[in-house]
């Protein structure tokens, strides 16, 4: 099975164009619609690409919730310690 590979900026193939990607042999053979899976294999290459997509979303969503978990920490952190009024002596 050969699979193909393409840009995030190029547009998939048409139907025929797919066709004119193919030997001579299995041009002829998908021209006669011997094998009429050329959707389901774009379907399939669509869903992969949007799952990788989906893994990326997940990754920078896992960078965030990580940043903010710090933020939140520093935050309690200081907000517990005793505010510092500036002046050193006693009263």
């Amino acid at each position: 099975m050969t699979t193909f590979s393409t840009s995030a900026t190029s547009r998939p193939l048409t139907s025929s164009e797919w066709v004119s990607t193919l030997p001579p042999w299995r041009s002829l053979l998908a021209t006669l619609n011997w094998r009429p899976v050329y959707d389901i294999e774009m379907r399939g290459r669509e869903s992969e690409k949007r799952a990788k997509q989906l893994e990326s979303e997940i990754e920078l969503l896992q960078e965030s919730n990580a940043r903010i978990a710090r933020f939140e920490q520093e935050l309690f952190s200081s907000s517990n310690q005793a505010p510092s009024t500036g002046d050193s002596s006693p009263t």
